[in-house]
């Protein structure tokens, strides 16, 4: 069990974050088959081919312990540039304490990296870049906008329930009641009473189905958990050809693009279109009751109504998730 006490100070500065090297780190752990392949298969198998020729020597070994992770590796910045000269500059010293902690027995590939961290961590650095523009770039903007709908989720819980209610649904193995916050892990025995640090809430696609949490008193107490809705963050629609012969196929390409909300620059990288082009269609596709439209700070998202959904898919399943066809469900006899 990890345990938290959570004076006022502390819950007044509950926040959230998102970490792009949090998601790398734990989709290798998938790659690998550490954990999670059966949520992410769909991934899986349009990700492979994409890492083809991709030299991975260091990244599978150091993220092999699915009890823990180097923290060396998780600069808890937002941008993956900074995050990686962050992982590049870090000190040899630091490094190696924190293998220490991760591995009882440290791997064999891991050796030259411990002995001379200051050599290596360029290494480390560029199968970071390659993994990262093979397997999760092409899907990052997916995955930002399964975010942006987690949160508004739990700004609801929070203006509904108070923090109680918004601690106590991130995840089925996390309780918060009577100023503790409880994570269950049957083998971790760690209990820390925080001094107005706050905890920081972190989404993570690939964490699932397991929340993280920190265990080092010297750093920022965080919780990873699975955000909400991760069962159809690798669905994608395909717009019916009688559809796109009803509306244009253009614009029946933006409804199926929809089912996550995304902002017109969002749409405009993902389809290849022009962000005037994308603004035009999505104005036609509201005023006809087909799409919605909410503000999330500075940014509009855009989402598909029930209506436009059943559109797609006329009479049958058209979805069809990233290498594999949904199976279409089972007709009674």
């Amino acid at each position: 069990m990890i345990e938290y006490r959570l004076g006022p100070a502390d819950l007044a500065s509950v926040r959230f974050a998102r970490s792009p090297m949090l998601e790398l780190a734990c989709s290798v752990q998938v790659l690998t088959g550490t954990t999670g392949q059966t949520m992410h298969l769909p991934w899986l198998a349009a990700t492979r081919p994409r890492l083809a020729g991709v030299s991975l020597e260091l990244l599978p070994a150091l993220l092999g312990n699915p009890a823990r992770l180097p923290d060396f590796l998780l600069p808890k910045v937002a941008d993956i540039a900074e995050a990686l000269e962050v992982v590049r500059g870090h000190d040899g010293d630091a490094v190696r304490a924190d293998l220490d902690e991760v591995f009882p027995v440290l791997p064999t590939s891991l050796r030259p990296l411990y002995d001379a961290p200051e050599r290596c961590l360029g290494q480390v650095a560029d199968e970071l870049v390659a993994y990262w523009e093979a397997a999760i770039n092409p899907v990052w903007q997916r995955l930002c906008a399964l975010y942006a709908a987690d949160l508004e989720h739990r700004t609801a819980a929070l203006t509904a329930g108070g923090v109680t209610r918004l601690l106590s649904t991130l995840h089925p193995e996390i309780r918060y009641s009577g100023e503790w916050l409880r994570i269950r892990k049957p083998l971790v025995h760690h209990r820390q009473v925080l001094g107005g640090t706050g905890i920081l809430l972190v989404p993570c696609v690939f964490a699932w189905p397991r929340p993280l949490a920190s265990t080092r008193p010297d750093c920022q107490p965080t919780i990873t958990y699975v955000p909400r809705g991760i069962g159809q963050i690798w669905l994608s629609s395909t717009a019916s050809a009688p559809l796109g012969e009803l509306l244009g196929h253009s614009r029946a390409a933006l409804l199926a693009h929809l089912d996550l909300p995304l902002s017109t620059t969002q749409l405009a990288a993902n389809l290849g279109m022009s962000a005037p082009t994308i603004s035009q269609h999505l104005s036609v596709l509201l005023r006809t009751g087909l799409v919605r439209r909410r503000r999330t700070g500075r940014i509009v998202l855009y989402q598909r109504t029930s209506l436009a959904t059943r559109l797609l898919r006329p009479g049958s399943d058209d979805n069809h998730e990233i290498g594999f066809p949904r199976p279409k469900p089972r007709r009674s006899p």
